[in-house]
């Protein structure tokens, strides 16, 4: 099993779960007169990163962890969503460039040396098997899951089976 088997539809099931999931938090909005705002600026705790943030994240592991297992140039891509239609957008493009990679641009990228920002002045380096399944991965999924946390916490209706994508 190749890298892209590990990661690429991992990295798309749940960018497409968390489009379905940001659908249900602005029916959920509509239905109980909660500007969108409030919510996309809800975290967990005063600690934590807000919804928007949260999904941003996750669209930037997507991207960037394609990114650096093939070793394309790694976008960068700016954190200006204010409002569902802006994050389901930018999740929709997510999932087309994450789509846009095929599996023979993984070939070797187990074994490929990946170098990535670790903190504000700091790098780290990793072989790209550790890097997806000791970095990437968990850092996208931790962020989805919050997403999730964040809106199951504020009382939009959703379970485990739209985190998974199959409601």
């Amino acid at each position: 099993m190749s890298l892209y088997d590990v990661s690429v539809p991992a990295y798309l099931q749940i960018l497409n779960s968390l489009t379905g999931i940001l659908g249900k938090a602005e029916a959920h909005c509509t239905a109980k007169k909660i500007q969108p705002d409030v919510l996309l600026g809800a975290r967990l705790y005063p600690d934590m990163l807000t919804l928007s943030r949260q999904i941003q994240l996750v669209c930037d592991f997507a991207t960037k962890g394609c990114a650096r297992l093939t070793g394309s140039e790694v976008p960068s891509i700016p954190d200006t969503e204010k409002s569902f239609d802006e994050l389901k957008a930018r999740l929709a493009r997510t999932v087309d460039y994450v789509k846009s990679f095929k599996s023979a641009q993984f070939d070797g990228a187990d074994a490929r040396e990946v170098t990535f920002p670790a903190g504000p002045d700091k790098s780290m380096t990793m072989k790209g098997q550790q890097f997806l399944s000791q970095f990437s991965l968990p850092n996208f999924y931790f962020h989805a899951a919050t997403v999730h946390g964040i809106l199951r916490h504020n009382g939009v209706e959703i379970g485990k089976r739209d985190f998974l994508g199959v409601s």
